[in-house]
């Protein structure tokens, strides 16, 4: 099951700025005027080798006719209702605040797990401070600092425990999981209608028409899966409706708990910005991809269009172009089932495993005729390579000075990798350890 982390609480008390921590890069706009974050960020982050999508969320205010807040509060509370765990930001410079009751109500009256969070304790004068923050009603409460990610290490521990805990039953237990995905109206439920051969889903020209992830259980041609049809993920800043934010989150949801996803493409459109975020997500959540574009009936076409189409697309999202791409048009079925089996190779690329033996045979070679370049003198060996015992491709190589190894010779072993085995449509990890 996903794991998602929402942060809450009233403007300004560091949401944002603990974002940027948890990501460890500049995501969110942090400043000093509340209000600042109004549409939602989502993020990757991990600790302790577990993943899991932090969801940066508006102030929450009460009281208020500003249409912009009265947004941030639908969609905060369409958060607390998505997320696995929530953290409650407060300040500790200002004290316990009306506003921060009015959240703390809020927030008892889930069921999910939440975690009290005095921010901006910078120095240990602040730590006594914090204990007013005990009136709010919840039986502990965590002291940090975003901007210096003091005491976060704590508040994540705890956090990824009750992900560890979290039981969940698939009612498809056991069977590939595929998600399409795309921007609006790309054709992601006439695909979906396509490959059931029925009107599973609502298909108009509207675009937004499918508010929820609808799973089908797909078994032709020998091929048995669970498919997923999702809303579409528009750029950030057109999500202005709650009710499209929270199919937003529900296609982050989906497609992180999916094994390959299928990410559809307007042929008419081209590939945009918002495509190449999807990709980006679905890459960091190390999940099979399988590129779709649709809608090619409605192309023009000359010598090499498709060609130079798929080019274009492997130029963008360079260096991860060991992908599939298949041109189909969903209305009239072309290629639709041929969508199917890349979709099959793409999962079996995924579950690859690799024996250590026939992996040191092949690769070790290629590392003795291509050593990784010295670095002030120093010669860097790799005696032994093995493939790591997790659900994605993961691969360690043992060197005796691995810290000088850097990126250009990371993205070599990676595509000798790819080059010798296959690996198309899914990302790759590979780690260098001491020897």
């Amino acid at each position: 099951m996903a794991n998602i982390i929402a942060l809450v609480g009233r403007p300004n008390v560091g949401k944002s700025t603990l974002f940027n921590r948890l990501l460890q890069k500049k995501e969110a706009i942090v400043d000093s005027i509340s209000g600042v974050t109004r549409d939602r960020h989502y993020g990757k982050s991990d600790w302790n080798g577990i993943d899991f999508t932090v969801i940066d969320t508006g102030g929450y205010i009460t009281g208020s006719e500003d249409i912009f807040e009265g947004e941030i509060r639908k969609q905060v509370q369409l958060a607390i209702e998505e997320a696995s765990a929530i953290v409650f930001l407060v300040d500790v410079t200002e004290g316990v605040t009306d506003m921060d009751y009015e959240v703390a109500n809020l927030l008892r009256r889930t069921t999910k797990p939440v975690f009290l969070v005095v921010n901006k304790v910078d120095n240990a004068m602040l730590e006594n401070d914090a204990l007013e923050f005990y009136s709010l009603g919840f039986d502990k409460y965590y002291t940090i600092a975003g901007m210096t990610g003091s005491g976060t290490g704590d508040l994540l521990d705890d956090i990824v425990n009750i992900f560890k805990d979290e039981n969940y039953v698939d009612p498809f237990e056991g069977l590939p999981r595929v998600t399409i995905v795309g921007r609006p109206n790309v054709g992601k439920s006439t695909l979906t209608n396509a490959l059931l051969e029925n009107e599973r889903n609502i298909v108009t020209d509207i675009s937004g028409t499918t508010r929820d992830s609808i799973e089908t259980l797909y078994d032709k041609f020998g091929y048995k899966f669970v498919l997923i049809d999702t809303a579409g993920i528009r750029k950030k800043t057109k999500v202005n409706e709650n009710i499209e934010f929270y199919s937003v989150m529900r296609s982050i949801r989906s497609i992180e708990d999916s094994d390959v996803v299928v990410l559809l493409v307007d042929a008419t459109q081209g590939w945009e910005k918002q495509d190449m975020n999807i990709l980006y997500l679905a890459q960091k959540s190390r999940k099979g991809i399988v590129i779709v574009v649709n809608k090619w009936d409605l192309v023009s076409k000359e010598t090499n269009t498709l060609k130079h189409f798929e080019h274009n697309i492997r130029t963008k999202i360079a260096p991860f172009t060991d992908v599939p791409i298949i041109f189909v048009s969903a209305l009239t079925k072309q290629r639709v089932y041929k969508t199917v089996e890349y979709i099959m190779r793409v999962y079996e690329n995924r579950n690859r495993k690799i024996k250590t033996s026939k992996l040191n045979e092949i690769m070790l070679p290629i590392i003795e005729a291509t050593p990784p370049p010295s670095i002030k003198g120093k010669y860097i060996k790799i005696k032994y390579c093995t493939q790591l015992p997790t659900h994605t491709p993961q691969f360690a190589f043992f060197a005796n000075l691995p810290q000088y190894i850097k990126e250009p010779y990371k993205r070599f072993i990676e595509n000798q990798l790819r080059k010798n085995f296959d690996f198309t449509g899914v990302p790759i990890e590979v780690y260098f350890r001491q020897k």
